[in-house]
């Protein structure tokens, strides 16, 4: 079967090599997924620079930690889960319930964990989780990271988005568009920001309410607490240093940050601004198996399609890489097996 490896050490994309490679049988508890789609995450552009947690990789390692397929084989003691089983996997494989905490990994694509882009990958039975029976399996492969983070930064903390709440999306990546969609599902007025116009007009097809070009208006975060009546219930912070500061000026008081990425590495951090407003900062890392099987639940109830922007080879991974990399991304890039 196919495997693409990420090489021992690898600092660059020209470090990875598609294998072939004995097909896996599973063990004990463990269930073998025939692969038919994976997509990437930002994460996934950092594990073969050698950025990720722990540096560069100190084993061959498979990449990609979302995935979506069919069981195609049991190992002995499985109960719950039969052959022909569409399923998706789990982030994080032993987060099964309740709020986070240090047992919760490994997590899949980055050692000591094996990835989804492989034919057939073989996960603990209690790794995956019934996808949504709406979705295809390109569509599927886009939840269990980026779908999952969305999900608990709207839907879990300790007021989750509803009618009447409003939601301040930034950028049009994989986790901000799945919480923008969401967000609109469960009825709250919804707000993105992106620097270009045409990308705030495929957002505002999408149903968003009102739409921010932080290049023509630098001052966005008051300017998205004014389009919210006086602050933003949710902000979904996926820029990190360098947008924080603004995603405090638009948050409501009493109002929620939910606090997921890292996309820029420097700015302002002082939390000063939520002592004034009563606001929160919750730091959100994926999530559990019942916020994902919580997740595809609300998928099929509301028709939830996530935005696929360009779909490749399997032979093409490395392509799929460069373009999920690139200033046209909008949504998520899937690779298909």
């Amino acid at each position: 079967m196919r495997q693409w490896l990420i090489r021992k050490g690898a600092q660059s994309l020209d470090d990875m090599a598609l294998a072939q490679v004995p097909q896996p049988r599973p063990g004990p508890g463990e269930v073998a997924v025939r692969v038919h789609a994976c997509s990437l995450n930002y994460r996934d552009q950092l594990i073969p620079l050698g950025h990720y947690f722990g540096g560069a990789v100190d084993r061959d390692t498979v990449p990609l930690s979302d995935g979506a397929g069919e069981i195609v084989a049991l190992g002995e003691g499985v109960a719950g889960l039969a052959e022909g089983d569409r399923v998706a996997g789990l982030f994080f494989q032993n987060w099964q319930d309740g709020p986070p905490n240090p047992g919760a990994g490994p997590a899949l694509g980055a050692p000591p964990a094996t990835g989804m882009l492989q034919d057939v990958v073989i996960l603990p039975a209690h790794g995956v989780v019934k996808q949504a029976q709406s979705l295809s399996y390109d569509e599927a492969a886009c939840l269990p990271c980026a779908g999952v983070t969305a999900w608990n930064a709207l839907m879990e903390g300790p007021r989750p988005v509803g009618p009447g709440r409003s939601v301040l999306v930034l950028g049009t990546g994989g986790v901000s568009l799945l919480a923008a969609q969401i967000a609109l599902a469960a009825g709250a007025r919804v707000i993105a920001t992106s620097s270009s116009d045409e990308k705030l007009e495929r957002v505002r097809a999408l149903g968003v309410h009102e739409t921010i070009n932080y290049k023509t208006i630098p001052d966005w975060g008051a300017r998205a607490a004014e389009l919210a009546g006086g602050g933003v219930d949710h902000v979904v912070e996926v820029g990190g240093a360098g947008t924080l500061a603004q995603s405090i000026q638009a948050v409501a008081f009493g109002g929620e940050i939910a606090l997921i990425g890292v996309l820029t590495r420097s700015g302002d951090t002082s939390p000063h601004g939520l002592m004034i407003k009563g606001a929160t900062l919750r730091g959100i890392f994926v999530g559990s198996a019942a916020m994902a099987q919580r997740l595809h639940a609300f998928v099929d109830a509301h028709g939830i399609k996530p935005v696929i922007d360009r779909r490749f080879a399997m032979e093409e991974a490395q392509d799929a890489w460069r373009y999920q990399a690139s200033a046209g991304l909008f949504g998520k890039v899937v690779i298909t097996l």
